[in-house]
């Protein structure tokens, strides 16, 4: 038995994105724009996700485009205030993901008793926001420092969107990262956000560390989520769970409730 089912209490977990919305200082925060209509949008998804069956959810500063790499501190700390007024309300394990920001990740996991932490921890990469590294020795120091032995890390092995610079493929990676940081989770994703995970790559890297919970990351939707838990250990699961599928929509608790009874159904069959 692997970490995720002691934790989940069921096979192959879905973990949910909660999307946050702007946040002071971001781009896309305006003049007039409040923190308590943030934690209200963020309560009415985090009921639909509940209600709907997720197994566990990630609270992320999803539209705090373009994403900084050295994170502003308001955005921690802007996001530790929604955390903080939803407490009582959260019925399932919760993580965070602070984007870009490996240290503002584990630091917030440790100001809201996350269970576990998604992010970019390790590589070297280059995109649109510029060329950026991971120094996974000062992560897991800090982790050690802040007392978070529990925190369970899910790695991103290939962030959607931006060119690793490391010409290894990503199996060696994978095999590499896993004997030198002991990652608790490799997310796995596709191209770019919302594109899905190839079933081949999941496959491999799954061979590669069989003993690593792999996860698909990236692109789950009805009618592809069964192939992907046949191969890989959970799932991240953001925008399918959107009133018509659409990114910048609320969650819409009927198309969780049909998704995740189809995951049900899979799980019976284990």
């Amino acid at each position: 038995m692997n970490w995720t089912e002691e934790l989940f209490k069921v096979k192959k977990p879905i973990f949910s994105m909660l999307h946050l919305q702007p946040l002071p200082g971001d781009p896309k925060f305006k003049h007039g724009d409040s923190m308590k209509r943030v934690v209200e949008l963020a309560r009415k998804d985090l009921h639909a996700l509940q209600e709907g069956g997720v197994n566990g959810i990630i609270f992320s500063n999803e539209f705090s485009l373009p994403y900084q790499r050295h994170m502003s501190h308001v955005t921690p700390s802007a996001m530790a205030r929604v955390i903080g007024e939803l407490m009582d309300e959260i019925k399932v394990p919760y993580g965070v993901d602070c984007i870009s920001d490996g240290l503002a990740t584990i630091e917030l996991s440790a100001a809201v008793d996350a269970s576990f932490a998604r992010g970019t921890f390790s590589g070297v990469y280059v995109g649109d926001g510029g060329f950026y590294d991971n120094d996974f020795s000062e992560l897991i120091r800090r982790k050690s420092a802040l007392g978070l032995d529990y925190l369970k890390l899910l790695y991103f092995l290939n962030p959607e969107s931006d060119v690793n610079l490391d010409t290894r493929d990503l199996t060696r990676i994978a095999k590499s990262l896993v004997f030198k940081a002991e990652p608790d989770g490799l997310c796995i994703s596709g191209s770019a956000a919302g594109q899905g995970v190839d079933n081949e790559l999941l496959a491999q890297i799954k061979q590669a560390v069989p003993d690593v919970v792999v996860l698909a990351n990236t692109g789950c939707n009805i009618d592809t989520i069964i192939d992907k838990l046949k191969i890989c250990d959970a799932a991240v699961v953001a925008t399918t769970f959107k009133y018509d599928g659409y990114l910048y929509n609320a969650v819409d608790i009927e198309r969780v409730k049909i998704f995740m009874d189809k995951v049900k159904e899979f799980r019976a069959t284990l």
